[in-house]
């Protein structure tokens, strides 16, 4: 496939809108990237022509972007480029779209905090190429297993008690039917 896969840093202009479909959740916002140039006559940075973007986003992401991102925040966004051409009023606009593959905070304007979100989407766990899509993998266990963290293997997990999880063949098959376009 010949998309444009493109990667922008800037930040959200407008909050996540958020609907339910009926093939999942979808999401869109409006992304503000600004350029900065240093002006060596004048010693300082100075801003240029502002671009705005509209980035949708389907599934998981969506719902996740609804719960973390807000007007303002600092933003790097990964997706295909999509261009389209509409005639409004007698006026032909283009608009500029990003369908969201990736998005996450720029941690180099701040930090954030990672919260793993563990749902039992059925679509999510499918084996690619199935017909009915709604089985896990062959041999794909229902949860990823648990392993003893740092503590060690006599169930004390961690400093604090905490597991973590390995990657089990139903994570895997659900990375390998994200990547299917």
């Amino acid at each position: 496939m010949n998309d444009t896969l493109v990667t922008l840093v800037g930040n959200a202009a407008t909050g996540v809108e958020f609907r339910e479909t009926a093939t999942g959740g979808m999401a869109r916002f409006r992304f503000a990237v600004t350029p900065r140039r240093w002006d060596r006559e004048k010693q300082l940075w100075t801003d240029g022509h502002t671009s705005f973007y509209t980035v949708w986003a389907w599934r998981t992401l969506a719902l996740n972007l609804s719960g973390s991102v807000s007007v303002g925040e600092p933003l790097v966004v990964h997706g295909r480029l999509k261009v389209r051409e509409e005639e409004r009023e007698g006026q032909r606009r283009t608009f500029v779209d990003i369908e969201a593959v990736a998005v996450g905070h720029d941690l180099t304007r701040g930090t954030a905090a990672f919260r793993r979100v563990m749902r039992a989407e059925p679509a999510l766990t499918a084996r690619v190429g199935s017909v009915d899509g709604a089985g896990p993998a062959p041999g794909a266990s229902a949860e990823p297993e648990e392993v003893a963290g740092p503590g060690g293997p006599d169930g004390s997990g961690g400093p604090d008690g905490s597991r973590r999880r390995r990657s089990t063949d139903r994570q895997k098959a659900a990375k390998e039917l994200a990547s299917v376009p």
